[in-house]
């Protein structure tokens, strides 16, 4: 039995898919009966987990399991110091050691490794927590989703789209998320002692400049990524309703000023095989 946490999100629909198309039993973990309808149709077991720190809750779904796929509920305000994180953390840990589910992947991040206080922070602390717990476990840090496009996707059909990654030629490691399931999935059937991290990165490196390209052949007419000043990011923030836009402008510091990279020393490299400009098209297809 295969357990998926957040598995109506992105990265853990397509690894239940993955699965589930392999012939593989799969435990959805949902916050509710309602939320896991569509799953148990697909001929899942579900597990109701209401809140991400029960540890009660987490080791009932956790039990008898072969592997289970963690993620970090996502909060892009978080307040320093990831109270929420660590309980989170310490609750999946614990249920973790009651259990011992056969393996463990954790959804991490790039720049996992980095102490430098910025919004990806929260991945040291899931990765510490459950590193610890004597199970299996592989820490999987993707790139940058090329999918955090979908923002820019309304403002690119206008020509232009406002960008914080910046210089605007300045090229990052990206990753689309059908290659971050499938990777999961592939982890969790795979055997081994200890823990493990994975770096995973698509095809090559893609800038915003990359991007208002791709929007331009898919929409049909020019597109202009327009970088915005670093000393108006705070105001914007606030303005868009975040109370803590710290985390996320030190975040975007690292990528920009390059501390936030892979670790490689003591790691397993993937390559995953979509581009930026298939999913840039389908991000303008669907509207």
């Amino acid at each position: 039995m295969f357990v998926i946490t957040g598995i109506t999100g992105r990265v853990g629909a397509i690894a239940a898919a993955t699965l589930l198309q392999a012939g593989q039993p799969v435990r959805a973990v949902v916050r509710s009966e309602e939320k896991g309808a569509a799953w148990r149709a697909c001929g899942c077991e579900i597990a109701i987990v209401p809140e991400a720190d029960d540890r009660a809750a987490l080791a009932r779904a956790f039990a008898g399991a072969t592997g289970v796929y963690v993620m970090n509920p996502p909060n892009y305000d978080a307040a320093p110091g990831y109270a929420d994180t660590r309980r989170r953390a310490e609750a999946s840990a614990a249920a973790i050691a009651d259990v011992k589910p056969g393996r463990v992947v954790l959804l991490s991040t790039v720049g996992a490794q980095v102490t430098e206080f910025n919004l990806l922070n929260w991945a040291g602390i899931y990765e510490a927590a459950l590193s610890a717990t004597g199970v299996p476990v592989a820490l999987l840090r993707p790139a940058w989703f090329m999918e955090n496009a979908t923002w820019d996707v309304p403002a690119a059909r206008e020509r232009r789209f406002d960008a914080y990654l910046q210089p605007l030629d300045h090229a990052i490691d990206m990753v689309s998320v059908r290659d971050v399931g499938p990777t999961v999935a592939d982890l969790l059937r795979e055997d081994w002692s200890g823990v493990r991290k994975i770096e995973l990165s698509g095809p090559r490196k893609y800038s915003a400049n990359d991007e208002a390209a791709g929007f331009a052949a898919v929409l049909g007419h020019p597109v202009e990524a327009v970088a915005v000043p670093r000393d108006t990011w705070d105001a914007v923030f606030r303005k868009q309703g975040m109370r803590h836009p710290e985390g996320r402008i030190r975040m975007l510091d690292g990528f920009n000023e390059g501390w936030i990279d892979f670790e490689r020393d003591g790691t397993e490299r993937r390559t995953g095989r979509v581009t930026f400009e298939s999913v840039l098209s389908e991000l303008a297809a669907r509207g």
